[in-house]
């Protein structure tokens, strides 16, 4: 089972802890990861994009010019396809583009981003993380206690508005709950900083 170093919010060391060889020992599946993340982003795309068809460009209700006798091409609407401001034939119309990876799937690429974080010594796991009050100064004064650049993922075990609030004003800093924990995130920031409950939950929940 991989150790880590169990570090207070002065960034220093408390203990240690043991992680589950199941979720943060196994050896990273790059080819799942790239899935997961494909997935993700293509999730959030809005997909809003739209262009006018015949029917929707203003104009065109009365036929240009009679059928014969003219020596000119038959038409039926000055909004044809093929007419210069005309309508657009088969362009993006309005649709969602999220799709869904299998469970067995999912789980195998967060446990291997969490396994990634692990083998290039980017997790610091704290023994506790929480303020009294909102105060960015104070977790700016946590990330630089254990070393963690301004890229980090902070995750606590249940979402706490205190330190989202004190996190949200941080160029490059997301918190979130153990429960919103994600490939895209993990893979996205530097450092994962996670408490020692939101390790706990992680592993119970990916260890099934």
């Amino acid at each position: 089972m991989p150790k880590v170093n169990v570090l207070d919010m002065n960034g220093s060391q408390v203990g240690e802890m043991e992680l589950a060889d199941s979720v943060f020992g196994i050896e990273p599946n790059e080819a799942v990861l790239h899935d997961a993340v494909v997935m993700q982003q293509a999730s959030q795309r809005r997909g809003t994009h739209a262009v006018k068809n015949r029917t929707a460009v203003r104009g065109g209700g009365r036929k240009p010019w009679r059928q014969k006798g003219t020596g000119r091409a038959r038409h039926g609407s000055i909004r044809s396809p093929i007419w210069v401001g005309g309508g657009v034939v088969f362009g993006p119309t309005p649709r969602s583009y999220g799709y869904k990876l299998p469970k067995k799937v999912r789980r195998l690429a967060i446990r291997s981003a969490l396994s990634s974080k692990v083998k290039d010594q980017e997790l610091v796991v704290l023994d506790s993380l929480s303020f009294e009050a909102p105060k960015t100064k104070e977790l700016i004064k946590v990330l630089d206690n254990v070393k963690a650049d301004r890229k980090a993922l902070v995750v606590g075990l249940e979402y706490d508005e205190t330190l989202a609030l004190s996190a949200r004003n941080i160029p490059g800093v997301k918190y979130m709950d153990a429960r919103g924990l994600n490939v895209l995130d993990v893979l996205h920031h530097d450092k994962l900083i996670i408490t020692r409950d939101a390790v706990s939950r992680v592993e119970e929940v990916l260890g099934q």
